[in-house]
């Protein structure tokens, strides 16, 4: 992380609200752990391209600012898919000053899925990041439940032919 980046989001960082993302399990990790992955990619990839990284980086941190119960039911957590864009950006206008381009980069980053379409390049950026960065934290939990899986099968064989 560098100081510049530090610099743009340490009110966000710093936010006791925002810090209970830690504790969230979120794609084999924790949802703070997440936002932070969008927000940096995020923030690096804008600065190349030339569009708002300080909007990018913020935006990219409160994406999925919102608190939910751990003990959610499938249908719950499916059901969120569609419904946490806005609930992440009540949150996040209830606990910081948004502008509108950081506004909609929050309640579009589930296109196509969401309700909200991009407005702003910004917007789509977040949208392929955010996909891009849960596939890969998916594809490391299944990677690490497949390892587990296989060195399960490996003792059971070993104690087979003894």
């Amino acid at each position: 992380m560098t100081k510049e980046y530090y610099s743009i989001v340490k009110d966000i960082l710093e936010n006791d609200e925002f810090n209970k993302l830690r504790y969230i399990e979120h794609h084999g990790s924790t949802r703070y752990e997440h936002c932070m992955r969008v927000s940096y990619i995020s923030y690096k990839a804008a600065k190349r391209l030339h569009l708002n990284y300080m909007e990018m980086a913020r935006a990219g941190l409160l994406h999925d600012f919102f608190l939910s119960d751990e003990l959610r039911t499938f249908k719950e957590k499916f059901l969120s898919v569609f419904t946490h864009p806005n609930i992440a950006l009540k949150t996040s206008n209830d606990n910081f000053d948004l502008t509108i381009r950081e506004q909609n980069i929050i309640a579009s980053h589930m296109f196509p899925l969401g309700t909200t379409i991009p407005k702003y390049s910004e917007s789509v950026l977040i949208a392929v990041v955010d996909k891009f960065v849960a596939v890969s934290e998916l594809g490391r939990k299944l990677t690490t439940k497949l390892k587990i899986v296989q060195n399960v099968m490996i003792l059971m064989l070993f104690s087979i032919f003894k």
